[in-house]
């Protein structure tokens, strides 16, 4: 997901582990890092904490930045305090929403065993975090042409089938991919329709 050196930027400034997911639309994020301690991920995981997690309750609902000593929902059951066992005492929640209509939402939460972040520190984790955000933005300038052999390509046609289903030629199919292709980052057709379809697009 992200540049070694961010990974140890992050790590530098929560010390004691962070977890950041990118592009959160419906339910999971395109890209997620996890750096927190393996004990706590385990444990969390196995109680189904993410539900009752006031910190991730905060970020699902919420944009900015708060500390987590600063927020004020319910922790029925005492996750924060739990984690503090696992020496994430103190922490960082850090949420941006996209400014456009694909309603996804990218989110960190940061840790650190020795004290507070910094006003300075929480600043720079948003930045980095909004630079993410921006940078796994899905592209908008494919055509609708292009979506439409994108799914049908994902539907399983081979591109004679799409082209006599389209009534134009194999080789408009062909340049149709090609630009998608190129607009997506991919090196394959069909990691283009893995790209789309994480996206959103298809």
């Amino acid at each position: 997901m992200e540049q070694a050196g961010e990974g140890r930027e992050f790590s530098y400034i929560a010390p004691a582990g962070y977890y950041i997911a990118l592009r959160v639309g419906f339910a999971f994020p395109i890209a997620e890092t996890n750096a927190l301690p393996d004990a706590w991920i385990e444990r969390y995981t196995q109680r189904g904490y993410m539900l009752f997690d006031p910190v991730m309750q905060w970020l699902y609902g919420n944009s900015g930045a708060i500390r987590w000593s600063e927020i004020d929902l319910p922790d029925p059951m005492g996750i924060l305090t739990e984690a503090a066992a696992h020496g994430l005492i103190h922490g960082a929640a850090i949420s941006c929403a996209s400014t456009g209509t694909e309603g996804q939402r990218s989110f960190g939460s940061f840790a650190r065993s020795d004290r507070e972040f910094s006003d300075e520190e929480i600043a720079l984790l948003a930045h980095k975090l909004r630079r993410l955000h921006e940078a796994t933005a899905p592209p908008t300038n494919l055509t609708e042409a292009e979506l439409q052999a994108l799914r049908m390509v994902r539907g399983g046609l081979l591109l004679k089938e799409i082209a006599g289903r389209l009534g134009v030629s194999e080789g408009a199919i062909k340049q149709r991919l090609k630009n998608a292709k190129l607009k997506l980052g991919a090196k394959t057709i069909s990691q283009g329709v893995s790209t789309a379809v994480r996206y959103g697009l298809i």
